[in-house]
This record gives structure tokens, sequence and C-alpha cells, in this order.
């Protein structure tokens, strides 16, 4: 068995801030070079719901489906199916949730993504985990500087 990525978080804002930034405020922290097109100013959408499309959309109006979602519970919980830049068929999991830290002066909030199903794509799925973790270890920044910018409602 590939083991999953594990990583986490903590954020300067309260739980359903950290939600919201992470599923209708992604295009203004997702960087271009984590899309299929690399174009400047796409919008990424989370359709919110079970069975929704997460996608960009490009200035000209271009859908490029990334996944599906399979949980969505907001504040604290958030799974899908995840095929960026690959076939659906080579889909993995992404699970995330969302804690808020109690014994804190100021609302903090703990993110904690799990990355898995790396076993269904065979031979590839030991060199794919690797890739992945060079990905969200350089989109997690992205989200944090977004958190502390103020990005959002």
């Amino acid at each position: 068995m590939i083991e999953p990525l594990q990583l986490s978080i903590v954020v300067d804002c309260a739980i359903d801030h950290a939600f919201a930034v992470w599923t209708e405020h992604t295009s203004a922290w997702w960087p271009a070079d984590h899309t299929v097109t690399v174009e400047a100013d796409l919008e990424i959408v989370f359709e919110p719901r079970v069975d929704g499309r997460i996608f960009e959309r490009t200035r000209a109006g271009r859908e490029i489906e990334w996944g599906q979602i399979t949980v969505w519970e907001p504040p604290r919980r958030l799974g899908y199916l995840w095929h960026l830049r690959t076939d659906r068929a080579d889909a993995t999991d992404v699970e995330i949730s969302f804690t808020e830290l109690h014994d804190e002066p100021v609302p903090r909030t703990r993110v904690d993504i799990e990355h898995r199903g790396w076993d269904r794509l065979g031979d590839r799925g030991a060199p794919w985990r690797e890739r992945n973790i060079g990905g969200w270890t350089s989109l997690l920044p992205w989200y944090e500087a977004a958190i502390r910018d103020g990005v959002g409602p």
C-alpha cells in the first residue's frame, strides 16, 4: 500500500473563513502554474455540493475539469476526486478537514489534508505521490498568504 500524503497547517482565521477561502475564493490565491492552461485571471470553481465539479474557467469561457466533490460539509470537511492535469480514470482522493482551535486567544483553524488513492495508479502511483508532495508544499503558502492578506468575505 502506498501511504497517503498528510499535511497540516494552521491559519489565523475562523473556521468558516478558512473553508470559504479554500472553496469560494480559490481564484484569488491559486497560482496559474498549478492550472491546466497556465493562464492568468482564471476563475477556479468548486461547485458547492456533493457531485459538484471542480474546474478552471478561462476568460474565453472554456472549462477544464479538475475533479469532483465527494464530501461537502461546510465548514468542517471537504473531499474530492482529484485529476488535475490527468485523466479522470487516474483520479486520486483528497480529504480536507478544518478544525477550530479553541485554546487560542484569536480565531485559528487547523487545516488537515489527506491525499490518497495512489494504489489505483499501479506502477505510476509512487512517483505520482512524490510529485504531489512538491505540488502541495508549493501551493499551501499561497493559501496561507491569502488568509493573512484578508482574501474572502
